[in-house]
Formats: C-alpha cells, sequence, structure tokens
C-alpha cells in the first residue's frame, strides 16, 4: 500500500512539533520516527488522526502509544545495532517497527492473539523481517533468548517483574511504567553487575500489564483501569 504524501508530510510534522520541539534529542530515533509509517498500524477509521499527538485505540481494549512515549521510551532503552531487544505488549506493532530500525533483532510477546497476528501481517507487509513476535505472558519475559540489552514493556504494571528483571544483560536497559490506574511513573532500569539501579523519568498513563507477575484482570477492574476501545 502506497502512502500518500500528505502521510508523509505529517510524520515529518510530528517529528518537528511532537518530539524534536520537546526533549527527543537522539538523531536515530528522529530518524526512525520520521520512517515507521504510522498510519499503517492504525485502524482504517483512525488513520486520518494518527500523527495526532494522543493515543488511538486499536481493538481489544488496547492502544498505540503517542508517538512521543514511544520515541521517549525508544530513545532511554539507546538500541545499537548489534543488540537484541525484548519487546513486553506487542500491541499494533508500531513500537517493534521503530525498535527494529535501530536493533539486530526485536522479541515481541504478545498475550492477546488476534493483536499479534495482526501485527506479524503488517510488519510482513512493510518488510520488516527483525522482528518475532511470540505469543504468551510478557510478564514471565522470553528466557530462552536472554540476556536482552534492552527491554521494552509497554504496559503499566504494580512492580518490575522478576523476570524481566533477571533478562537483562549487564549494561543492559529496561524502561517500563510502574504504578496504579491513579498514576504511573516511567521508569528506567539499567544492570551494573549483580544490581539494577532505577531512574525515575516522567508521569504516564499506559493500559495494565495483565500476567502472573503483573495484574490481573480482575485487579485490573477493580482498580478502575481505562482500557482503550
Amino acid at each position: 500500500m502506497e502512502e500518500t504524501e500528505a502521510q508523509a508530510l505529517e510524520r515529518w510534522r510530528m517529528v518537528d512539533s511532537q518530539l524534536r520541539s520537546r526533549d527527543i534529542t537522539d538523531r536515530r530515533v528522529l530518524a526512525t520516527m520520521g520512517q515507521v509509517p504510522r498510519h499503517r498500524f492504525v485502524r482504517p477509521v483512525d488513520q486520518p488522526q494518527a500523527y495526532a499527538d494522543a493515543p488511538l485505540p486499536i481493538g481489544h481494549r488496547q492502544t498505540i502509544s503517542q508517538p512521543y512515549i514511544v520515541a521517549l521510551m525508544t530513545q532511554l532503552v539507546a538500541p545499537r545495532p548489534e543488540d537484541t531487544v525484548l519487546e513486553i505488549g506487542t500491541g499494533s506493532g508500531y513500537q517493534a517497527a521503530v525498535l527494529a530500525a535501530l536493533a539486530r533483532r526485536v522479541i515481541s510477546v504478545e498475550r492477546i492473539p488476534e493483536l499479534a497476528a495482526q501485527a506479524r501481517r503488517v510488519l510482513s507487509e512493510l518488510g520488516i523481517m527483525n522482528v518475532e513476535i511470540i505469543e504468551g505472558d510478557g510478564t514471565h519475559g522470553h528466557a530462552a533468548e536472554a540476556p536482552y540489552a534492552g527491554i521494552v514493556v509497554t504496559a503499566g504494571a504494580p512492580r518490575l517483574p522478576d523476570p524481566l528483571r533477571d533478562q537483562l544483560a549487564d549494561g543492559g536497559r529496561l524502561v517500563l511504567p510502574v504504578g496504579s490506574r491513579d498514576g504511573q511513573m516511567l521508569e528506567r532500569w539499567t544492570r551494573r553487575g549483580g544490581e539494577v539501579h532505577r531512574e525515575r523519568i516522567a508521569p504516564v498513563a499506559f493500559v495494565p500489564l495483565i500476567g502472573d507477575q503483573g495484574w490481573s484482570e480482575e485487579a485490573a477492574g477493580r482498580e478502575g483501569w481505562s482500557f482503550g476501545g
């Protein structure tokens, strides 16, 4: 599917107005955000808003994060060309596509089969071949290919899941939102030897991380989480 000149222009306007004008300074991240077609990862009805500074519903009570948050998390995890990065929560596949342009390989875990299938289809159509999507409980990570130089979690957790901490390589960076419906903080954890060090970055709002090491669906409902459409 060919993109229109208007879509390409909207994407570069998004980079200038939403990213470059804020605290996204990594040139590789800015260039990648200007190349990955976000409109391909949203529902047809939402394509006119694909480059707006807002999350959008993708079905199954999930969302695609706003472009700034995708860029910020990517900048924080700082993937290098030789890295393998683990993503928890494939969703639309957009964050995986951005990471894939910067890293050697991306392994992405998605608990909702329909979203996993849709993301695989879009990534394949775009010729992005270095993303592997695995269906399962992302709170367990993917130990078979650990350790990872970078881990990105795209849903709000009550705490850092132990399996993800254990799968982080020495010198690796893990980025995730921690908190409840009433408030989450985007955190970056960096492993140095046997210890992991936490930085608190910014307040954010994500859908809940569902799984054994996250929220149960019942607990998330009791917390009053706001889900995407």
